[in-house]
Formats: C-alpha cells, sequence, structure tokens
C-alpha cells in the first residue's frame, strides 16, 4: 500500500474523490472481483457495478468472506433497459446485419454487456479480462466504444512503478512509423496522468545511426515524424536503452540529446520487444508494472491478466476510472 501511495495512486485517487466514477466488472462472481469490490465499495471515490446474477454472486461473496452490501449488480437477463440496447447495438453494427435477436444473444455476455454499458453512459469505464482473454475486452470496445478521434488504432502501455511508462507491450505486434506516432503521444498522454513529466525515447539497437536496417529506420523517423507534430516534447530516437537511462553511457554516446540518460517514456519497436522489456524490468528490476492499459478509445476500457491478484484489479480499477476523467484531454 505504501508503494501505491508513493507510485502516484494518490493523485489517482484525489482526482476520483473530486469527481466520483463508476466501473462495470464484467466478472461479477470471481471472488478476486469481489474482494476488489469490497474495498471500492468502503470508499467514496469509484462505484463499482457487477455484471452477473445476483443470487450467485452474493452466494460466492459470502462464501469468500467477502461484504459487498451496497453493491449494484446488474443481470443482463433482467435488464429493464435490454430493449433500448438492442437497439443501440443494432445501429453500431448494422455494417454487418445483425438482428435484433442476434444482438439480444450477443448482449447477454457480459463482455458485451459491460461495454454497452459504458457506451449508454450508465458506466464511466469498464475493466475485465480476469477470467477472459484480452482479445474478448478488446474487441467489444473497438465495435461499440470506438477510437478517439484522429486515431486509427488502439495500443497499450504499462506504468512502472518510479514511475515510467512504456509502450506498446500488449496489443499492436508490429507497428508501422506512423502507427509508433499515434502509441507515442497516446503513451504521452496517459504518462502525464500519472505525473509523469514525458521524456520520450524511441528505443532501438541503435543510437543515431551506430547501426543500420529497416527496424533502425523505422524508429529515427518515427521519432522524427511525432517531434515535428510536437516539437515541445523531449523526444530522443532511435537510441538505445542504455543510453537512454544512463546518464554517463548518454554522454558517450549522443551527449546532444536533450533526454538521453534521464528518459521516463519508452516506445518499442514491437511487441516483442515491448513485452520481453517490461517483463524484465517487472521480474528481475523488481519493478511493479500496472497494465496493459489500453489507450486510444473513446471511453476507458481495460484488461487484466487472468492470472491477476485482487490487489491488481483494486489498481487496475483505480487507473480505468481515472482515465474517465481525462478522456477529452
Amino acid at each position: 500500500m505504501e508503494e501505491r501511495k508513493n507510485f502516484g495512486f494518490g493523485v489517482l485517487i484525489d482526482i476520483l474523490k473530486k469527481n466520483p466514477k463508476t466501473i462495470v466488472l464484467t466478472e461479477g462472481t470471481d471472488p478476486r472481483i469481489l474482494e476488489a469490490s469490497s474495498r471500492l465499495l468502503a470508499s467514496n471515490f469509484l462505484h463499482p457495478i457487477l455484471v452477473g446474477d445476483p443470487d450467485k454472486i452474493y452466494e460466492v461473496a459470502e462464501e469468500s468472506g467477502f461484504n459487498i452490501r451496497g453493491s449494484e449488480i446488474i443481470n443482463p437477463r433482467n435488464f429493464d433497459r435490454m430493449d433500448e440496447m438492442v437497439e443501440l447495438f443494432c445501429e453500431l453494427r448494422k455494417s454487418k446485419g445483425v438482428t435484433p435477436e442476434q444482438a439480444r444473444e450477443i448482449l447477454y455476455q457480459n463482455n458485451y454487456f459491460g461495454t454497452m454499458l459504458v457506451k449508454m453512459g450508465i458506466a464511466d469505464s469498464l475493466l475485465g479480462g480476469a477470467t477472459y482473454s484480452t482479445a474478448d475486452t478488446v474487441r467489444p470496445a473497438l465495435q461499440l466504444i470506438k477510437t478517439r478521434p484522429g486515431n486509427t488504432l488502439v495500443s497499450s502501455c504499462f506504468i512502472l512503478v518510479r514511475p515510467f511508462a512504456m509502450g506498446d507491450c500488449g496489443i499492436n505486434i508490429k507497428p508501422n512509423e506512423d502507427e509508433l506516432v499515434e502509441i507515442a503521444e497516446e503513451t504521452v498522454r496517459c504518462a502525464r496522468i500519472f505525473g509523469v513529466d514525458p521524456k520520450v525515447a524511441f528505443l532501438s539497437y541503435s543510437t543515431y545511426g551506430s547501426g543500420k536496417g529497416e527496424d533502425v529506420d523505422k524508429m529515427r523517423n518515427a521519432a522524427r515524424k511525432t517531434k515535428e507534430r510536437n516539437p515541445d516534447l523531449p523526444i530522443s530516437g532511435e537510441i538505445q536503452f542504455d543510453a537512454a537511462v544512463s546518464p554517463r553511457v548518454a554522454k558517450k554516446k549522443c551527449p546532444q540529446s536533450e533526454v538521453a540518460g534521464n528518459a521516463n517514456t519508452f516506445i518499442f519497436p514491437d511487441i516483442n520487444a515491448g513485452n520481453i522489456g517490461y517483463k524484465i524490468a517487472q521480474r528481475m528490476g523488481n519493478f511493479s508494472a500496472y497494465g496493459p492499459i489500453l489507450l486510444g478509445l473513446n471511453s476507458p476500457i481495460n484488461d487484466l491478466s487472468r492470472g491477476c491478484t485482487a490487489d491488481e484489479v483494486y489498481s487496475m480499477a483505480i487507473i480505468t476510472a481515472a482515465l474517465a476523467d481525462n478522456k477529452d484531454a
């Protein structure tokens, strides 16, 4: 808890206390979700909405010893606004020719139902994925919430305690130059919510031309394009990780860089590098990692690891809801 306080959760909680939010938790019978919900219910800044059969949810909560009295539970099977939801769903998916009967069956699935609660403004945000895949969280979000104006893709970043921001470590497999620009801008936006003053490093096996290859060119060009769009943003790239974080190495390799040696926002060339990089920091560097935080959507939808703990659910719920306060920033 002390690490969370120092890391910046106090800032996020202060944001939510000024403007309390609601969050849909789509797996209402999972004990980890229920434990996190009981903690959220004891607060006054974030209200959980559990999706599922109330009888089953209360049964699991009682068996697990979690107090969820006062929680809002919505069962897709008897939701009083289901006809309205079905009509809106059909409108959103009309290009696919979805019929009302098909829509109703789809909306009985908790992930789609929860996403539509956000779309309809019944909830501010959604957190799911404790028992299903990232695709099952991202697909409904792309179909129904869609990307923010000016965005062409959904990306992700991880926030590591200090804090650092790392993107994209979980969604886009091999982004091109223009996609990397978008990923960088969204990662910067997320980093700022956590109080980070972004200093951006476009990572590579090369530092300012020390290496050659298509991947080097891609990162150099992406850094240049991002700088052209954001002239006041400190950016270096292409740059090796040691030069990005070590002042001693930076002095030797790129003394002219405004970021080298002090980078705190890292853009990886592809998902291989990003996923490996954040997990090395997490497991060998003993950094706590929060994410993946999905970026680029009109409303905050976030994904949990199926191996998550109740503490991680609680943390990600706070992060997700705080993003709702900044979704138009």
